[in-house]
């Protein structure tokens, strides 16, 4: 049994057990959240597709972590006038640990 689920802006899939990494959220590590936003729910052969989420199903999963993301490099450069600046940014993630997928 595997959902599509959205959070951040982005969509995931997941299936009971696995660990995926999302946008920040703002919960303790530990403490148990449900995603609401279910797009889509398959087990076995029955396929529910939302339009555009499933009414009454949700994802439960517990926050594992809170880590960031690999460093992406920022250059701004204007040539013959001697200016460059560089900057670098770790965007933060949420390691979220699927627990249970309720239709």
């Amino acid at each position: 049994m595997y959902a599509v689920v959205e959070t951040g802006g982005k969509q995931y899939k997941v299936s009971a057990g696995e660990s995926i990494n999302v946008e920040k959220l703002p919960f303790e590590v530990g403490e148990q959240i449900e995603l609401d936003r279910v797009l889509l729910v398959a087990d076995g052969e029955e396929v529910h597709v939302g339009q555009p989420t499933i009414e009454g199903a949700k994802v439960l999963a517990t926050v594992t972590d809170h880590v960031t993301g690999p460093k992406i490099i920022v250059f701004k450069y204007k040539p013959k006038i001697r200016y460059r600046r560089k900057k670098g940014h770790r965007q933060g993630h949420t390691r979220l640990t699927i627990d249970e997928i309720v239709v």
